[in-house]
């Protein structure tokens, strides 16, 4: 249905590389979470975005990537919309791929000066993968491009290389309690879970 006076515009963007046996079919089933959210009755009559200027969602055969650049209205429950999306998507990737999400507040007026309370917009990572080890490495390699964009505002590169391995320590950490947890029979929750194709494995370390 079309949310009138909805409270946040919400972009959704990202690039999700798709396993080559992939069908239409199987991606309108993953998205429906988001098509029906936005009131429509297939994947095609949701694809395009609010914004002319935004190309929507798109399947690029060719490279079989899922291209998401979509505006749709609405309000916080759209978290979980975005969630069970993640879930769905983890079965049809073929590696692991960030998506973000902005939220915009459409109540807000930046050039009114009475007013007292500020933009409640608001940002999150979501994150898509066949395994969990995927998705840990975009995580991964997403913290090491941010923390080294701030640090090197104050060193070289070169001299980052034990920052870089104490996030890979972190990293490696938090997979061997994945690991555990999921051979104890309780695997962790969380954004863009285990799709349950076989055993994780361990993220590589690029340097």
């Amino acid at each position: 249905m079309t949310r009138y006076n909805a409270p946040f515009e919400i972009h959704v963007h990202g690039d999700v590389p798709l396993r080559e046996d992939v069908v239409y079919a199987q991606i309108q089933d993953a998205l429906k979470p988001l098509w029906q959210y936005a009131g429509a009755r297939s994947l095609a009559a949701a694809a395009e975005s609010a914004y002319e200027d935004e190309p929507g969602i798109r399947f690029d055969a060719a490279t079989h990537v899922l291209q998401m650049c979509w505006t749709v209205p609405g309000g916080e429950e759209f978290r979980q919309v975005i969630e069970e999306t993640c879930m769905a998507l983890n079965d049809i990737a073929a590696a692991g791929a960030p998506l973000e999400v902005s939220f915009y507040d459409t109540e807000y007026d930046e050039e009114d000066d009475a007013a007292e309370e500020e933009a409640r917009d608001d940002f999150m990572m979501c994150f898509v993968g066949p395994t969990p080890a995927a998705i840990m490495q975009v995580q991964r390699d997403l913290l090491v491009q941010d923390v080294i964009h701030v640090m090197e505002r104050h060193f070289d590169s070169a001299e980052l290389g034990e920052v870089v391995a104490a996030v890979d320590k972190l990293f490696t950490q938090r997979f061997d309690a994945l690991v555990n947890s999921m051979q104890l029979g309780k695997p962790p929750r969380g954004h863009g879970g285990s799709s349950g194709h076989g055993g994780p494995r361990k993220p590589r370390h690029l340097h």
